[in-house]
């Protein structure tokens, strides 16, 4: 089997038993970008050939001295062009950041140096992280590896693209609604939000700040337990970041069924709106979980319905303030058409940002405004409330929830670039969990008539991804759907 073709955990075992060279798995993954990525459009920012196969030589002429190598030694990954490193420009897919070079790495990129991965390049992503598609990048939108005309998804379009693309073996991506979990669907790959704290957030440039959270984009499930065992830990650098215990997440697959697991399907998610496709792809997904062993049973989850306005009302309001900061005083774009300083930060951010984030921005200062405060945002956060009390009720009764990822399958460019609420529907089934800081994991499930893949969502309780784990990876190995990959022409 082609290099480029394995997984993370089988690529990383070849390497450990001197099976495969680094600068072989170097130069296959060049060779397979070189093809690929003037049709897919994944990354914003190449690492130069180079430098990686100069990394890799130096980790050959090591492996012997290891008695054991590390879980990502030597392991090509790419990383959302929103999480900081100071090797490679950051640019948040935006005009305002251009070449933005980071004097820091992220937490994340920090803890993952010393394991010595290979850094191929900064995936695309919407703006900012603000979109669904990928079609909100300054730089271009990417494209779905199993149907070049239709969205990978988004807003980490471009980290789900270039893992489905075989462009490199896993992604990190960042998920504020659904901005993980959305397009690992969309690219028919596995997509993992941990619960909110689970993994640092600091060098992740803001969005949302109380809903952001990274997590890892992968071929299959045992590689997204193998990554966030690497993430997972307190970070006092990250005010949010929580103490508590960090697990061996690969130990959850020792049970290979779901006896005593009981698995609840909400009713409000499979009402209008969903595609029939899709409705039957995860109601067949839920029949297969209850073969498995576990116990299938129908919940209420009663503010479903205002998910959305929530979400769209608090995520906003926090990317007003979060984007203020983009001035052109400090760093990124400044515009020198201005004559003084008040032109000099309208002039800025007009040239540096898109529209959808102009759009966000002046949602949030909106509700934010004053004698609005009360009537949007902080009525927001009431009904946040009430959404985290809908879980804590369903967990009561269940281990579980499981519902679509997506109300469709991808849809095509430019298909919703121009109804800006028809493209944030496309959350309707994240942004719940997002809102209640759950962790949730979007798994393959099945494909359209058009060939097009369709994602199965798995929710647990707070810092319970060993639950949802071990449920997807059960799933996994019970069919074949991880085995299809798309055929780029």
């Amino acid at each position: 089997m082609s290099l480029v073709k394995l997984t993370l955990k089988e690529l990383q075992d070849q390497f450990t038993r001197a099976e495969v060279r680094a600068s072989e798995i170097v130069r296959a993954y060049y060779l397979r970008v070189s093809m690929v990525e003037p049709k897919v459009k994944a990354y914003i920012t190449l690492n130069d050939k180079e430098t990686v196969l100069a990394e890799a030589h130096a980790l050959d002429q090591e492996l012997k001295q290891w008695r054991k190598t590390m879980p990502l030694m030597a392991m090509p990954l790419a990383i959302k062009d929103n999480i900081c490193t100071h090797d490679l420009p950051t640019t948040c897919g935006s005009r305002i950041l251009g070449q933005f070079r980071p004097p820091y790495d992220a937490s994340v990129v920090a803890t993952m140096r010393p394991h010595r991965f290979l850094l191929l390049g900064k995936s695309n992503l919407d703006e900012f992280a603000m979109g669904s598609s990928t079609e909100h990048s300054a730089f271009g939108p990417s494209r779905n590896p199993w149907k070049l005309n239709h969205v990978p998804g988004g807003s980490s379009g471009g980290s789900a693209a270039a893992v489905a693309a075989d462009e490199c073996v896993a992604a990190l991506g960042s998920d504020t609604g659904g901005s993980i979990r959305q397009p690992a669907a969309c690219c028919g790959v596995v997509g993992l939000k941990p619960t909110y704290g689970r993994v640092s957030r600091y060098g992740l440039v803001a969005f949302a700040s109380s809903l952001d959270q990274i997590g890892p984009i992968t071929k299959d499930v045992m590689d997204a337990a193998v990554l966030l065992n690497v993430l997972a830990g307190h970070d006092p650098l990250d005010s949010t970041s929580a103490e508590v215990p960090v697990p061996d997440f690969t130990r959850a697959f020792k049970k290979r069924d779901l006896k005593k697991l009981k698995i609840g399907v909400p009713t409000e998610y499979f009402t209008e709106g969903l595609d029939p496709e899709v409705e039957v792809a995860v109601r067949e997904a839920i029949e297969e979980l209850g073969r498995l062993g576990g116990e299938i049973k129908e919940v209420s989850l009663p503010h479903t319905g205002v998910a959305v306005a929530t979400y769209y009302i608090i995520a906003t309001a926090e990317a007003s303030s979060n984007l203020a900061r983009y001035d052109g005083v400090r760093y990124g774009l400044r515009s020198k058409q201005s004559k003084d300083l008040l032109e000099m930060f309208c002039m800025t951010r007009q040239e540096g940002l898109g529209y959808e984030v102009k759009r966000r921005i002046m949602l949030g200062t909106y509700v934010l405004s004053s004698g609005y405060y009360d009537a949007y945002y902080g009525k927001a956060q009431a009904v946040r409330t009430l959404i985290q009390r809908d879980f804590e009720e369903a967990f009561q009764d269940v281990d579980l929830l499981v519902s679509p990822v997506m109300p469709t399958p991808p849809f095509q460019l430019g298909e919703k670039i121009d109804d800006p609420l028809q493209m944030y529907l496309s959350d309707i089934y994240t942004i719940s969990a997002s809102l209640a800081g759950l962790p949730a994991i979007s798994i393959p499930c099945g494909f359209s008539r058009q060939g097009l893949p369709i994602g199965l969502q798995i929710v647990g309780r707070p810092f319970e991804e060993e639950t949802i784990l071990r449920a997807a990876r059960a799933y996994e190995l019970a069919t074949e759907w991880r085995k299809k990959r798309p055929a780029i022409r």
